[in-house]
């Protein structure tokens, strides 16, 4: 959509291309915007053999080829295909990366991954609104001092109460679910490949001082604790890069429906439109 430099937007874990169009639409005034689905998502088909990071690079690559972009927008799992994208692909000359979850921290990915562990089982055994349950914990149980204001009701809300607003959710969802739009029952089980994408950024930090490309880490205030520290790893190492956390904001800022994107797109506008930087900012 839109017209001018072309950007390519990479949605987060259990998500499609889907929850970005808000986000395209602020940006496609001055952009022309592409919105692929990810691997395993609606148009793109099946995750394919030996699904990892190095594929959705490729997927980038291909993409950047097709359409002479050389600018990426990557949120959650999404920004660290973007990052790694940056590192391998030179075409790239701008990245923007809404919280990515590197792994940084050991104790922090045990309980990440303890929970994923606990969403696949529950997937597993067809309790859908037990595993979207599970996946609240993200916000709450990976960091052991997470007791941040906007997360803490789902911490004290009793399980079979979230089931059951779920469950309402799935079942509105699958009624007015329009066009080439996804199911959400359908998104649930891609979440697993993103848990592999998360744990195969262990030990890779170091790497991306190595990128050429500008980057813009962008977050919001209201975020998760664990992926502050993701940031704070990034900010150390990337050699061109700007920080900026965006006041009132959570994780799912850039998407539709939950999030504000057109707050987003502003900062994302700001950043692509600015002169070239080749020193390190942080901003708030």
């Amino acid at each position: 959509m839109g017209s001018g430099p072309a950007i390519i937007l990479l949605h987060g874990g259990g998500k499609s291309s889907q929850t970005l169009m808000q986000l395209g639409t602020a940006l496609s005034d001055e952009f022309t915007v592409y919105i692929p689905d990810r691997r395993g998502r609606g148009l793109s088909g099946p995750f394919g053999d030996e699904y990892s990071l190095k594929r959705e690079v490729e997927d980038v690559d291909a993409l950047i080829k097709k359409t002479g972009a050389h600018y990426v927008f990557g949120t959650a799992t999404g920004g660290i295909i973007a990052l790694q994208s940056a590192l391998e692909l030179p075409d790239i000359h701008k990245a923007v990366l809404y919280e990515p979850p590197f792994y940084v921290n050991e104790t922090e990915m045990d309980n990440f991954n303890d929970i994923g562990k606990r969403y696949d089982e529950y997937l597993a055994e067809g309790k859908l609104s037990s595993a979207m349950v599970t996946s609240g914990e993200l916000a709450t149980k990976v960091s052991d001092d997470e007791l941040q204001p906007p997360y803490q009701w789902v911490k004290y809300m009793p399980n079979i109460v979230l089931r059951l607003i779920f469950k309402i959710v799935l079942e509105l969802d699958s009624i007015t679910v329009k066009d080439d739009d996804i199911k959400l029952k359908d998104l649930l089980p891609t979440f697993h490949n993103d848990v592999v994408l998360v744990n195969e950024t262990k030990g890779t930090i170091e790497n991306f001082k190595n990128v050429s490309a500008e980057v813009l880490l962008l977050s919001g205030s209201k975020t998760f604790l664990f992926l502050k520290h993701s940031l704070d790893a990034l900010n150390e190492v990337l050699p061109h890069v700007e920080r900026v956390e965006i006041q009132g904001i959570d994780h799912a800022a850039s998407e539709d429906k939950t999030g504000k994107p057109k707050i987003v797109a502003q900062e994302i506008k700001r950043f692509l439109n600015s002169i070239t930087k080749k020193e390190n900012i942080n901003k708030t």
